[in-house]
């Protein structure tokens, strides 16, 4: 038995660090359980990262009082709204890059790559000018109280107002998945929130002689350690370190190759921002019942991301290797890819939806003291726990369907599920049933279980395999 438990060990040995140094594997061939734990396994790891840093965060800002976890609940709802764009950019780029590797043409991928980032620069320019200057009526727009304007004002300023490391950090971190570089995506996120992780106690609590700036602080931590993230990418891009490589000669606006990424990227940010204004929402419908509900909404968010993390790995797996495998002219491996990741992904989620729903109230219990906040927490974690089955799949066939370049269909899926039948039916069990805050969970469970249905029926017709980009 010793004899066979040394050769296994030693192949995962090998395995996990082909994953985490970076892997020249031709994913147009070979297995495709390798090679989705190949792109899954950086990714994780890359997500636990970028989501411990949101849970450490919230530990240290959960000690300045339910006003200053508004703030920053509230913030990160503005800001998925700067998410959707970067997403959007970042899931064209991903799609670009795919095809082109998989097509061997890395000269098409590095000036794709160079195109989307120009597109991100001039965007976040726009949105952060704006951002920091209207960061307390922004606050006040989305329900807070006057005590969370007051004390999240100066984070909200700076988190938005600096929102162009996020939206490169995002968006770069598409372009080396899509090229297969999963692992550079991994360390550029670890750099950046390593940094976040190490000042977030010094700029919050003034530790080690750093000044004491409350939950401003968090946002100066989140700002530097982004940024550096952000030139650790642009170095690899110009050193030529991963698949693609850029060079000077690449820098020119390449019109053609600009208008295709808008048309891909300006479907997948209404896609995404159908998506993030729909949570917009659902956190100003919690907001209705007081700082307590946005305090535990933000708390229960933070550990059911976190818990997810392996999914979002399988799914970008799923998007790599349909557009690479699309490229290569392979339709029917694109397809067997979608299936495997979505089988996988459904066994982990409802696995994850057991544990969360059995240790809802230890789990809440580790971020907060105040017995309101972690009645909210624990209905929360609990009510959409019941639909994780189903979130696996849509998932799975949001990114299968976006790494095609068919952000269309997703975006139309989106608008139904959310806007036309979460939102109504969250304000409805939440204030004329009388649920509350319940409501909104209830809401969220439901929508995305029936997201998942229309999901997997529409995929199954195929259309995805005949787009071109």
């Amino acid at each position: 038995m010793q004899e066979v438990a040394q050769p296994v060990s030693r192949g995962l040995a090998r395995f996990f660090k082909e994953a985490l140094a970076g892997t020249q594997q031709d994913f147009t061939q070979g297995s495709l359980t390798r090679a989705i734990a190949l792109l899954a396994v950086p990714t994780v790891l890359e997500m636990i990262m970028e989501s411990t840093f949101g849970i450490v965060d919230a530990f240290w800002v959960a000690r300045l009082g339910a006003d200053a976890i508004a703030a920053v609940g509230l913030t990160e709802s503005l800001v998925i709204l700067i998410f959707s764009i970067a997403l959007g950019l970042s899931m064209a780029a991903t799609a670009t890059v795919a095809r082109r590797i998989g097509e061997k043409d890395a000269e098409g991928a590095a000036i794709a790559a160079v195109q989307a980032i120009g597109c991100g620069l001039a965007t976040s320019l726009v949105t952060g000018v704006a951002g920091a200057l209207l960061a307390p009526r922004l606050l006040t727009w989305m329900h807070g109280t006057p005590g969370v304007v007051q004390t999240g004002s100066g984070y909200t300023s700076i988190i938005l107002g600096g929102n162009a490391c996020i939206m490169l950090l995002f968006l770069i971190n598409g372009v080396f998945r899509g090229a297969g570089d999963a692992a550079i995506a991994m360390r550029a996120l670890w750099l950046a929130n390593l940094i976040n992780l190490a000042l977030d106690p010094c700029l919050i609590y003034g530790f080690a002689g750093f000044p004491k700036l409350g939950v401003t602080g968090a946002a100066v931590a989140t700002t530097i350690g982004r940024s550096i993230g952000v030139l650790y990418q642009l170095g690899v891009l110009f050193a030529g370190r991963g698949r693609v490589r850029v060079a000077r000669r690449h820098l020119d606006v390449q019109p053609d190759v600009l208008l295709r990424l808008l048309r891909v990227g300006a479907v997948a940010m209404i896609q995404y921002f159908i998506a993030t204004a729909s949570w917009v929402s659902l956190v100003r419908i919690n907001a209705l019942f007081g700082s307590a509900s946005v305090a535990g909404y933000t708390i229960a968010i933070r550990i059911i991301l976190f818990a997810i993390l392996p999914s979002w790995g399988i799914s970008s797996a799923a998007a790599t290797l349909v557009g690479q495998n699309l490229g290569a002219e392979r339709p029917d491996r694109s397809e067997r890819a979608v299936w495997l990741a979505g089988t996988y992904n459904m066994i982990f989620l409802s696995a994850v939806g057991l544990a969360l729903f059995s240790s809802a109230r230890w789990l809440v219990g580790w971020f907060a003291v105040d017995t309101a906040v972690i009645s909210i927490a624990v209905a929360c974690l609990k009510y959409v726990s019941l639909g994780y089955p189903f979130y696996a799949w849509g998932m799975i066939m949001e990114q299968a369907f976006n790494g095609a370049g068919d952000t269309a269909t997703p975006t139309w899926i989106n608008l139904c599920c959310y806007w036309i039948f979460q939102i109504p039916l969250a304000w409805c069990l939440a204030e004329p049933a009388g649920f509350g805050s319940r409501g909104v969970y209830l809401a969220i469970c439901t929508a995305e279980s029936v997201l998942a249905v229309v999901s997997v029926v529409v995929f199954r017709r195929g259309r995805w395999k005949r787009v071109k980009i």
